[in-house]
């Protein structure tokens, strides 16, 4: 085993403490404060009373701190529908009601209306905004659609968008061959096959959601390069049978490497080939590959 390989497995081995990993997502309730009544004021319900308070979670959770776990609270419920569209949402009841300050309630909301999930407006305060103005395509959007009530809508999408994006960033990634670019791709292949070979799926995603983000950094476009965060986001959240490489298999490392060996050679054809199999290498994706479109 190279020591890359036995550097990243131990590495993953010793950050896997218990945190909450994808898809495990926090819920915090709120305070039992009394708050007055108000008109079309939103219902705080469904959050898990087992997970404690807000302000009693360790600052590090998920590596965020308290302005970060009350932005995933409040993000899960707007997208879930908890928190539905034109809602008002009162800082000082927020504050309230998840034991927060002031600070972290106006930066929360901040972060959220930079996803346009909330608008806040002069005379009217902030309210949730509807579905077609959320940015779609922001990470911590995607994960909490995929893990709601929107999930197989969102990983069916996904697929599709990974479908469209990786072939063609194989094919571009061809004519852009580097040393240690090749070596990483290599290597991540290496470290796939030792971590599948040990049972060690914690290993496997992570050699292999670096090995799709390299490669669509290396296509040499950067609208592309952009959209890595999509990739990086359907990684985490396939937990569905909706990518051919999110499950430590034999097939899977095959196409891999078939991709490294295409990249090789300069076969642009080849590697955008390897990587529509490797999307597909599951029977069940074929049911959501997106088919041509009647006009």
């Amino acid at each position: 085993m190279s020591t890359l390989a036995h550097t990243m497995m131990t590495a993953a081995r010793s950050t896997d403490s218990g945190l909450a990993g994808p898809g495990e997502l926090d819920r915090y309730p709120y305070a039992e404060a009394p708050v007055a009544e108000r008109v079309g004021a939103p219902a705080w319900d469904g959050a898990d009373p087992e997970l404690g308070r807000v302000g009693r979670r360790a600052a590090g959770s998920r590596g965020r701190g308290l302005h970060g776990q009350l932005v995933q609270q409040l993000g899960q419920m707007i997208v879930s529908g908890d928190l539905g569209a034109d809602r008002p949402l009162v800082p000082e009841e927020i504050g309230q009601r998840f034991e927060v300050s002031r600070t972290v309630v106006r930066e929360s909301l901040r972060v959220l209306e930079a996803k346009g999930l909330v608008s806040a407006r002069p005379n009217v305060g902030t309210r949730v905004r509807p579905v077609s103005d959320w940015n779609l395509l922001d990470p911590d959007i995607i994960e909490w659609r995929a893990f709601g009530p929107q999930r197989d809508d969102q990983r069916r999408e996904l697929s599709e968008l990974r479908w469209t994006i990786e072939p063609l960033a194989a094919r571009l990634a061809a004519g852009h061959g580097r040393d240690d670019v090749q070596q990483r791709l290599a290597d991540m292949v290496e470290i796939m096959g030792h971590a599948m070979g040990q049972g060690d799926v914690l290993t496997f995603s992570r050699a292999d959601a670096e090995f799709h983000n390299l490669l669509i950094q290396v296509a040499g476009n950067r609208m592309l390069e952009h959209l890595s965060g999509i990739v990086s986001a359907a990684l985490q959240v396939s937990g569905g049978p909706v990518t051919g490489c999110d499950r430590p298999n034999e097939t899977s490392l095959v196409q891999h490497s078939r991709i490294v060996d295409a990249l090789a050679t300069g076969d642009g054809a080849a590697a955008e080939t390897a990587m529509r199999q490797l999307l597909t290498v599951h029977p069940e994706v074929e049911r959501v590959v997106p088919a041509p479109r009647e006009h």
